[in-house]
């Protein structure tokens, strides 16, 4: 296990009728593509520890997502760890965003394995809005947490 990070992330939610909606990111590169449960994030981004976890999750929503977050109060999601020691500290902001073309930053890998060959992945290959119930299945098990405390933050009157 490699030295443990610190990430930042911004979970937009929006309310159609009765139900509530989180935005997820399907994350891109080789090894998600045929992946669908547990492979979906929350739009989010290591930041350095001299770097505010806020501002950090503002940068890395607009980086992932390639549209800035829309204007909003923030609810504090707290912080969550996930396998292999990485910390999310998150927020969910009430907003909605039209996410049928987005614009993700990219990493670069080796691939095929061993080829020489280097090739470039969006962090993000698509984005959706799901229902925190088909959320909860589809996000990463280690961000399971954050969806159940948007739950329980917006059980009551919706903010």
């Amino acid at each position: 296990m490699g030295k443990a990070t610190s990430s930042a992330g911004l979970l937009l939610y929006r309310v159609r009728g009765t139900h509530v909606e989180v935005l997820l990111g399907h994350m891109g590169g080789p090894y998600w593509q045929a992946k669908d449960a547990g492979a979906w994030t929350i739009p989010k981004g290591e930041h350095t520890p001299d770097e505010d976890p806020h501002t950090a999750a503002l940068r890395e929503f607009t980086e992932e997502i390639g549209q800035r977050p829309p204007p909003g109060p923030d609810i504090d999601l707290g912080t969550v760890r996930q396998r292999g020691g990485k910390t999310v500290a998150a927020w969910a902001r009430r907003a909605d965003l039209d996410v049928s073309t987005i614009t993700s930053n990219t990493f670069e890998i080796e691939w095929p394995p061993r080829s020489g060959r280097r090739q470039q992945f969006p962090e993000l290959d698509r984005a959706a809005w799901l229902s925190l119930d088909e959320a909860a299945l589809a996000v990463v098990s280690g961000q399971a947490e954050l969806i159940d405390r948007l739950r329980t933050a917006v059980a009551g009157p919706v903010p």
